[in-house]
């Protein structure tokens, strides 16, 4: 076969693919760093085999390895040869070409004067950053057929199943097969979301998770979330890692292909299960710093700080035996129960302790102001209503139903009020209609401190 007259070689191919990752994935909100990886080293001017080497992870296998071929997807008649590890495979070079993907632009380069990759053996095309496993998933769904996709779809989904549909998601995003990305996680959307709760959550299913209603508003999605009514039974030291390792799996595939709806549902998951165990915070709150979450980044810091968990900073040695990349292996806490947070994360707990401390004594010393109602402007006294809220606020504040809860514990606190305030029925000397106005005020508080919650639980750089 006669070689196009161009003399860049196999470098221009890397060089022009690894441009093409560049341009694209400025629509993403989070880059794969393997990409980012192949993109400085092809600029730092190695040698193409070089290049290819780096861009991976510990997955990848050394060049001089002796190769396999794959039994199921080392096709007599495929036309493209491609090496993962230390495994060869033989597909379609038109199936990798479909959806706009990299390898469309990449088959379409000169070849220059060298030996044409993926035509042999002995000359293929190497990929790095995935296992062997991981591909063979993503070339799966290439090749299958209608009611192979049927049952993977279907509603009885188990583990092995999701998992494959986890890899062709990554794989696909990485490759740029923007179709068969969004399909792939749609449908694990769906299956997350699928009542009742699916076994692969380790959540036994019951008829009481039936009872959430399909037309639920995005609003209120932790209510309708199907962990809502079996969360209790996610709270077994099994479960926990269960459930911790295939929750951050699932959020860092949605925040790395920016997938909201995925995203939006596990973020719903993690609020529910964290209020039946500390250990699930814990991980939410690694999770909130590690994708930069702000929606959970300030519940789960404080459910932490109000643990009571003894929390202890990790050390060098606590990095070394638990292992440095997996969050959610580091949420398990120690032989002595204690959770083990990282330096920066406990200055954040005690930043956020303290500025909690200060919201509430301006509270108890300031009750929250409220406009009087027209009726009684009119045929009230205003000043023996303000008064009456007054004495309520001084009062309530030093009960014992709000007094139980926490110093820092603002909301729980002003929750506590708010129930008071209903209990506290028609009031002498204060307006019906000023009553409800005062209702709304106190919601919503709570409202803007919930809101605010993410920015108490961070450094303050100013001095």
């Amino acid at each position: 076969m006669d070689s196009p007259p161009s003399t860049t070689g196999k470098r221009s191919r890397t060089s022009s693919l690894a441009s093409d990752i560049s341009d694209s994935s400025t629509k993403r909100t989070r880059v794969d760093e393997e990409v980012e990886e192949m993109l400085q080293v092809s600029l730092s001017g190695q040698q193409p085999d070089a290049v290819l080497q780096g861009f991976g992870s510990p997955a990848s296998e050394p060049r001089n390895q002796p190769t396999i071929r794959d039994e199921t997807y080392y096709l007599q008649d495929g036309s493209c040869i491609l090496r993962v590890q230390n495994t060869l495979f033989n597909v379609h070079r038109t199936l990798l070409a479909k959806d706009g993907s990299l390898f469309s632009s990449m088959f379409s380069l000169p070849q220059g004067e060298h030996e044409i990759e993926g035509i042999s053996d002995e000359c293929p095309i190497h990929l790095s950053g995935e296992t062997v496993s991981e591909f063979k998933n993503f070339l799966w769904v290439l090749y299958a057929l209608p009611h192979e996709l049927a049952e993977i779809t279907g509603p009885q989904i188990d583990l092995a199943r999701l998992n494959r549909l986890i890899d062709i998601a990554r794989v696909s995003f990485k490759y740029h097969f923007r179709s068969l990305e969004t399909w792939a996680l749609d449908v694990i959307n769906e299956q997350v979301n699928r009542k009742p709760v699916p076994s692969i959550f380790c959540l036994p299913s019951s008829a009481s998770a039936l009872l959430h209603s399909s037309n639920t508003s995005s609003g209120s999605a932790i209510a309708s979330s199907p962990f809502a009514s079996q969360a209790p039974q996610a709270a077994s030291p099994q479960a926990i890692v269960s459930n911790g390792a295939l929750i951050s799996r699932l959020m860092r595939l949605a925040q790395l292909c920016a997938h909201e709806k995925l995203l939006d549902t596990m973020i719903a998951v993690l609020k529910v299960l964290m209020g039946h165990s500390i250990q699930y915070a814990h991980l939410a709150m690694t999770l909130a710093d590690e994708l930069d979450l702000r929606p959970l980044r300030g519940i789960a810091y404080f459910e932490v700080m109000q643990s009571d968990n003894s929390i202890v900073p990790r050390t060098s040695l606590d990095v070394r035996s638990r292992g440095a990349s997996a969050p959610e292996r580091r949420n398990v806490p120690d032989a002595e129960g204690r959770l083990i947070v990282t330096p920066e994360q406990k200055l954040r707990l005690l930043t956020g302790y303290h500025r909690l401390t200060l919201i509430w004594e301006e509270l108890r010393a300031t009750p929250p102001s409220f406009e009087h109602a027209p009726a009684c402007s009119a045929t009230w006294h205003q000043h023996g209503c303000t008064q009456c809220w007054l004495d309520f606020w001084k009062e309530k504040t030093r009960s014992d139903a709000v007094m139980q809860h926490g110093l820092a514990d603002v909301l729980g606190r002003l929750k506590a009020i708010s129930k008071e305030f209903v209990r506290w029925g028609s009031a002498a000397y204060m307006h019906q209609d000023c009553r409800m106005i005062v209702r709304r005020v106190i919601q919503e508080k709570i409202r803007t401190i919930e809101e605010e919650l993410p920015d108490y639980f961070v450094e303050d750089t100013s001095g």
